[in-house]
């Protein structure tokens, strides 16, 4: 019987949360490296931002021949709507994958707990097996108000059955303690912390049954009704398409651009390195190949992706530049 006509039963199910920039993409693309050849594993990632390039960063480097399924929910947090939106792109991702391992990346700025209610209501209760949801934490971050105040940070906290404090090779001697002791006041009781470098998880972390329930911390969030799909839909004869959205005390802007527009590597290293913002993403066509890019507080990196259908940017910050646009543009090789 081919897979894809096989009925879909309990497939095991982790959340991947965590803030923005802690290292979540990475960490998925770690734990894709070590799945194991014969496995197929489905992604379904969330964005803050309306343009979507983490679904990009995944093809760029792992293809469905691979066995690996990617699906994309830009726009802010999947549960709004009564999850809506992640209901459609889950049952189409599951029916064209039929996947030995689902892994659920919500936005930074998403509710894990909100999702979690989605994945374990009626609908999916014999199609999905919900295992540990890991939250990756940045424990540096935790001398920061701006974090330990906002909701959804707790929140990612307070879901996790295992804590990953990320980026440890940047940490002073006394930020592990203070991730412990933060855990110790925040989370579960059977939390497991653990630490980590580059995202460097083992796929044996995401085994067994969470402990998580979504009955607890409800959060109400107003719905966004989306009139057109920007991530997806045709880009105007101008060649590039531009939105932003805003909520959870953060902006987004971000672009797509048509594919027969190509930008300068040089240009784009420069301007991407002087942003300031709390997170970027992009996937570029440029003069010397494919390349993604990802900007954190603590630096840009640049790698090759095999392809991209298109160039995307999108850029997460507590207030928008309006010179951001322009410096982008100046980046674009003029073909004409």
């Amino acid at each position: 019987m081919n897979k894809n006509s096989e009925k879909i039963l309990a497939v095991p199910t982790n959340i991947i949360t965590g803030f923005l920039g802690v290292g979540k993409t990475s960490t998925i693309l770690h734990l894709l490296e070590n799945k194991p050849p014969e496995e197929h594993w489905a992604i379904l990632v969330n964005e803050f931002g309306e343009i979507g390039v983490d679904g990009s960063l995944f093809q760029g480097q792992n293809t469905e021949e691979t066995g690996v399924y990617i699906r994309e929910v830009p726009g802010g947090c999947m549960c709004c709507a009564a999850g809506l939106p992640m209901q459609i792109a889950l049952s189409q991702l599951l029916k064209r994958a039929n996947p030995d391992r689902l892994l659920i990346e919500p936005t930074g700025l998403g509710h894990p707990i909100e999702v979690l209610e989605v994945l374990t209501a009626d609908h999916y209760r014999e199609v999905l097996s919900i295992e540990k949801i890991v939250t990756l934490v940045d424990a540096r971050k935790l001398a920061d108000t701006r974090y330990t105040q906002h909701a959804t940070f707790n929140q990612q906290i307070a879901i996790a059955d295992v804590i990953v404090g990320n980026k440890q090779d940047l940490y002073q001697p006394e930020d592990k303690a203070l991730l412990e002791n933060y855990a110790k006041n925040n989370a579960s009781p059977d939390v497991e912390v653990i630490f980590t470098e580059q995202g460097k998880l083992t796929t044996q972390h995401l085994d067994g049954a969470t402990m998580a329930t979504a009955h607890s911390h409800h959060h109400h969030h107003q719905a966004q009704i989306k009139t057109e799909n920007i991530a997806d839909g045709p880009i105007p004869e101008c060649g590039y398409i531009k939105a932003n959205n805003q909520g959870e005390g953060f902006q987004s802007v971000g672009w797509r651009f048509s594919p027969a527009k190509t930008f300068s590597r040089n240009k784009l290293f420069s301007f991407l390195n002087s942003i300031t913002a709390e997170r970027m993403k992009a996937v570029f066509i440029t003069d010397s190949g494919v390349y993604g890019y990802n900007l954190t507080s603590d630096a840009l990196t640049e790698i090759e992706l095999d392809d991209c259908l298109e160039s995307r940017i999108e850029i997460i910050a507590p207030a928008i530049d309006d010179q951001w646009e322009n410096q982008l543009f100046s980046c674009l090789i003029d073909t004409a």
